[in-house]
């Protein structure tokens, strides 16, 4: 799938810090919107790309020009711990007053953190149905009127759903865009959502640092075309998954691709933030692409480590390594 590129108007990335030392990013990028009435707006509520053609080609788009400029901001992210070892994120685009919380383990902690941010609710967007990752649906919609944004192949198991993304959809979160992938495996029903303007990935389950989610609705095939998705995006993505399974991860990566150095220098810097009670996540896509065995099912180390023959698939290698991993303790 084709992407846009990035608007040329440079956006500042932050790295901002929390009372727990946790990170928060910004990105933005503007387009518009269709407003209640069907009226073409300027961007401050969630509307899919793919509506606005029709209700938009009889009325002029001189404000959008007008103001595309003005929209360029900065989309903060902030990271709540939730559960044993989720990560939810706080989404928060200033000038709109927009705020949205990815995959909502659990209520509480949400709620702390947008008080601590002094941030109101607007939205949720759900990356697939598991109960780690819709627990606070209701109850956070109920307290807040939070639209919930979720995928359409799985609309049916998503708690309170009222917007359904399919592949390619572009949404506005104020002034920062949303690209949905479909990315079935882990789930059948499994999306991600990308802001390319901020080089920030949110894949749920799908992809984790030096992991990937279990394959429990999927195939190896699907999963590996799912991943093949983000092949195009820019090495300086940040990965922000929602599990802290990085170290277990890497002692996998090790025993399947030990003598790769640039692995060995991720692992041993995975240990050091985890003995200092430091998150690893995110991560970048840059350093996922040279250390992660489960996008690198070509790599010959790996192959041989695991017996798969020289002349299979790389899906055929992808579902070997997921296997290995399965039973890896």
């Amino acid at each position: 799938m084709a992407l846009s590129s990035p608007r040329a108007a440079a956006v500042q990335l932050l790295l901002l810090t929390s009372s727990a030392g946790l990170p928060r990013r910004a990105a933005a990028a503007a387009a518009p919107v269709l407003a209640a009435g069907g009226q073409c707006a300027a961007p401050s509520s969630w509307a899919p790309r793919r509506t606005l053609t029709a209700a938009c080609a009889a009325g002029s788009l001189s404000r959008t020009m007008a103001t595309s400029a003005a929209a360029e901001g900065v989309l903060q992210i902030e990271r709540v711990p939730c559960l044993s070892d989720n990560y939810s994120w706080l989404l928060h685009e200033p000038a709109a007053g927009v705020t949205a919380v990815v995959d909502p383990a659990e209520v509480a902690p949400v709620v702390e953190a947008l008080r601590a941010k002094g941030w109101k609710l607007t939205h949720i967007l759900n990356t697939h149905h598991h109960f780690d990752h819709v627990g606070g649906n209701e109850a956070l919609k109920a307290q807040f009127g939070a639209t919930i944004v979720g995928p359409a192949a799985d609309a049916g198991r998503i708690p309170g759903i009222d917007v359904q993304l399919k592949d390619g959809d572009r949404y506005q979160l104020g002034a920062a865009e949303l690209v949905c992938y479909d990315t079935p495996g882990h789930t059948r029903g499994h999306v991600t959502y990308h802001f390319p303007t901020s080089k920030a990935l949110f894949p749920g389950d799908t992809l984790f640092s030096l992991g990937c989610g279990r394959l429990f609705e999927g195939t190896p095939a699907q999963m590996w075309t799912s991943l093949s998705k983000f092949a195009g995006l820019p090495e300086d993505t940040r990965v922000f998954c929602a599990h802290e399974y990085t170290q277990s991860n890497a002692r996998f990566a090790m025993h399947v691709d030990g003598d790769n150095a640039d692995l060995q220098r991720m692992a041993a810097d995975i240990d050091a933030k985890r003995a200092a009670g430091q998150p690893t996540v995110p991560s970048l896509l840059g350093d996922e692409r040279k250390c992660n065995p489960f996008l690198r099912p070509s790599s010959p180390a790996i192959r041989e480590k695991l017996g798969v023959a020289p002349g299979a698939s790389d899906a055929e290698a992808f579902g070997a390594i997921r296997s290995a991993k399965d039973t890896f303790r």
